[in-house]
C-alpha cells in the first residue's frame, strides 16, 4: 500500500494490507445490522486460538459457506451439512467451532424473537453508545472488562457458545460498542474518540 494511506498513523496491530483495511474501513465502527452482528459473533467465535488475520483470509469462505451469515438458514443447517462444512477448505474447519456456528444461529434467533432484534440486546451492554476510551499502548488494551463478562455471562445462558469474555471483548472492539483505536491513531478521533465524558474503563 502506498500513498497517502499508507502514511495516516495507525494501531500497530493493522500490520498487512489486509488488516490495514478492516482496520482503516470496519474495526470499531458502531454496528446495528442484524447479519453483520451475526458475521462478527460467529467470526470472533471461530478465532478463538489463532490470528485475526487467518480469520479475515477465510471471510469469503465462511460467508459462502453459512448462507453469508443469514441466521435463519444457519439455524435450519443439519448434522449432514455441518460434515460437508467439515470439509471445506474455504472455513476454518473445526468441530465445536462449525457446531456452535449453527447453534449461535439459533439463539441469535431467539433473542431477535425477545428484544426485536440482536442489536438492541447487544447495545444495552455499553447504554446505547461506544463506549469511547483513549488508549496511547496496546498493551494498556484489556483483553476483557466487566461489561464483557456481563455480556458473555449473559449469551451463555441464552445457550450460545464459544462467547467467552475475551471473545465477547473482542466482538465489542469489531462492532464499536468499544473504541479502542489508540489515541494517536487516526481513526480514534474518526470514530468519537475526543476525551470527552464518556471516556471510560468499562
Amino acid at each position: 500500500m502506498n500513498g497517502p494511506a499508507a502514511e495516516r498513523p495507525r494501531c500497530g496491530w493493522a500490520t498487512n494490507a489486509r488488516m490495514i483495511a478492516y482496520h482503516d474501513a470496519e474495526w470499531g465502527v458502531p454496528l446495528h445490522d442484524e447479519r453483520k452482528l451475526f458475521e462478527f459473533l460467529i467470526l470472533e467465535g471461530a478465532q478463538a486460538g489463532l490470528s485475526w488475520d487467518l480469520v479475515l483470509a477465510r471471510r469469503a469462505g465462511y460467508r459462502r459457506a453459512f448462507a453469508d451469515f443469514d441466521p435463519e438458514k444457519v439455524a435450519r443447517y443439519t448434522a449432514k451439512r455441518i460434515e460437508r462444512l467439515l470439509a471445506d477448505p474455504g472455513i476454518i474447519r473445526n468441530r465445536l467451532k462449525v457446531e456452535s456456528a449453527v447453534t449461535n444461529a439459533r439463539a441469535f434467533l431467539k433473542v431477535q424473537d425477545e428484544f426485536g432484534g440482536f442489536a438492541p440486546y447487544q447495545w444495552r451492554f455499553v447504554d446505547g453508545a461506544p463506549i469511547q476510551n483513549r488508549w496511547r499502548s496496546l498493551k494498556k488494551l484489556p483483553a476483557s472488562t466487566p461489561v464483557s463478562d456481563a455480556f458473555s455471562r449473559d449469551l451463555k445462558q441464552r445457550g450460545f457458545r464459544f462467547v467467552g469474555s475475551t471473545i465477547v471483548y473482542a466482538h465489542m472492539q469489531a462492532v464499536g460498542m468499544v473504541n479502542d483505536h489508540l489515541v494517536g491513531c487516526f481513526r480514534h478521533a474518526e470514530l468519537g474518540g475526543t476525551g470527552a465524558a464518556r471516556a471510560r474503563r468499562r
